[in-house]
């Protein structure tokens, strides 16, 4: 797998997003990307409790570990790389967790728009 190139929304160099917990398609600490990343793992949120119950509501339970598959289960505070189009859909159900511009991957653009990323950025850019 070819990683696309290492860019945040901003044009700039993509910054890491968490070493740890150790977050990434890749598992290499940033939200890089390639094609076969088809859940689009580009967006670094910032965890809080009401996007953990959200995510466990909708299916998909990041606070529970899972040490089979090296997961250790994410706790409020903790940066991780998110699905864009979950990102999304907590932003629509008024959710959203805070986000890294920096470290939030370009192709997260072809899911949700800058405007969106800027109205729950950490990094105010």
């Amino acid at each position: 797998m070819e990683k696309d190139p290492a860019l945040n929304v901003l044009g700039d160099p993509l910054v890491p997003c968490s070493q740890d917990p150790l977050t990434g398609f890749f598992r290499d600490g940033a939200c890089n990307t390639c094609d076969e990343d088809h859940g689009s793992h580009t967006v670094c949120a910032i965890m809080t409790a009401e996007f953990l119950a959200f995510s466990k509501y909708v299916g998909n339970d990041l606070s529970t570990p899972m040490p089979a598959y090296g997961f250790p289960g994410l706790k409020a505070g903790d940066q991780w790389c998110l699905c864009a189009a979950r990102f999304l859909q907590a932003h629509d159900e008024g959710c959203a967790p805070q986000v890294q511009l920096a470290a939030t991957h370009f192709r997260a653009l072809e899911i949700v728009s800058l405007e969106v990323l800027r109205q729950h950025a950490r990094d105010q850019q």
